[in-house]
């Protein structure tokens, strides 16, 4: 619970030892004001002990939030030799009795207050001198004591609601850090998908260009197209994310989608390699986040062949399902190992986005003749719900 700029030096005034001795002042000349402003019968001086009675019962309270008992017991036995005095005006000391209580009853643990409460009642029923004046004695007792137990249910009260504030204060802070570790993996998944792609591609367009430069002008043309435009793709998307970093609140560019597969394969085709996309069942609703990550496998299974499988042709194949999409590349290049590999970021950044959506993928030889295939199985919306 924040504590008001405004009022924040009045509390930390109120908690200190200054306030004691303020308080302390106040009681004592309140205590003491008959003394000095009363004149004593029959021209006799008031009795100097009603001066240390009165002053002296008031001093205990000093110490009333480091020994609350203690104060208490002194201020309560110390007011009650003033009745001691031959001439003194009457007057109930009940000022430093009742904050001594208050203290008590607000600081003190429950045995030990209970037994000095019932202490001082017993006293004070003992040496009273009329009903009427044990009663109003009773009544203020109580009071204070229960003006005690509210002002320390109030503090505890308090206490919780800060420690809950800085909990809740100090789990925002971790969700906030594990969001941000979260987006800056993401954007490091999605950096190092459209750098390795473009790249690659650019690479194989820029050494299949001179080859066939002689032969065939036009594909040498297309393949030089290709390349500049592979590079403002790039350039474009790697803008969008790192603009992402810079401004949290600035505008950002859509994700790709599966929509965008086919613009994907004719980006991709060329210099050689021919690239199909197909499509099998009846598409269905896909969470959005899935939608991204079956574009990036695709994207990133597309590097791989471009990089690694010396194939002629490759085909993004969507197979719908009741229950899941599987998004599958395959080539009729020379292929790799079995399994999904342990190590290199492309096919392990396949493994997480799959993971990531609840999905399974796996890479190895094509069942169905030469070549190889990486396959992603990605939940649909209906099914995850």
């Amino acid at each position: 619970m924040a504590t008001s700029p405004v009022f924040a030096p009045v509390r930390r005034l109120a908690g200190s030892w200054w306030s004691d001795v303020a308080l302390t002042g106040v009681v004592a000349v309140a205590q003491v004001w008959p003394l000095l402003f009363t004149d004593a019968q029959a021209g006799r001086p008031w009795d100097q002990w009603g001066y240390v009675a009165t002053i002296g019962s008031a001093v205990p309270l000093l110490w009333r939030r480091r020994a609350p008992a203690a104060a208490a017991l002194l201020t309560v036995m110390v007011g009650s030799t003033y009745d001691l005095a031959d001439t003194v005006p009457s007057q109930p000391l009940w000022y430093g009795a009742l904050i001594a209580i208050y203290g008590v009853a607000a600081r003190s643990r429950p045995a030990v207050r209970l037994a000095v409460f019932a202490l001082l009642c017993a006293g004070g029923l003992a040496t009273v001198g009329s009903a009427d004046t044990a009663l109003r004695g009773v009544v203020l007792y109580v009071t204070a004591y229960a003006l005690g137990r509210a002002a320390a249910g109030s503090r505890a009260q308090a206490a919780v609601l800060e420690e809950r504030a800085a909990r809740l204060e100090r789990e925002r802070r971790l969700d906030a850090e594990r969001a941000a570790e979260r987006e800056r993996a993401r954007i490091a998944r999605d950096m190092h998908d459209v750098l390795a792609h473009s790249i690659s591609l650019m690479v194989v367009q820029a050494e299949a260009g001179p080859v066939v430069l002689g032969s065939a002008p036009d594909r040498a043309a297309a393949a030089f197209d290709t390349i500049a435009g592979t590079g403002r793709d790039a350039l474009g998307q790697l803008r969008r994310m790192l603009a992402v970093l810079k401004d949290e609140d600035g505008p950002r560019a859509p994700q790709p989608t599966l929509d965008d597969l086919p613009a994907l394969a004719a980006q991709v085709s060329g210099a050689g390699l021919r690239v199909g996309c197909s499509a099998e069942g009846e598409p269905r609703p896909l969470p959005a986040d899935c939608g991204v990550a079956a574009y990036r496998i695709a994207q990133e299974a597309l590097t791989n062949v471009v990089k690694h499988a010396g194939a002629g042709t490759a085909e993004i194949r969507l197979t719908w399902a009741d229950d899941a999409l599987t998004i599958s590349v395959v080539d009729d290049g020379r292929g790799a190992g079995t399994g999904l590999p342990s190590g290199g970021n492309g096919l392990i950044g396949i493994r997480e986005r799959a993971a990531a959506c609840g999905g399974t993928a796996t890479a190895g030889p094509r069942a169905d003749g030469p070549g190889f295939e990486v396959s992603a199985r990605l939940p649909l919306a209906g099914a995850a719900a």
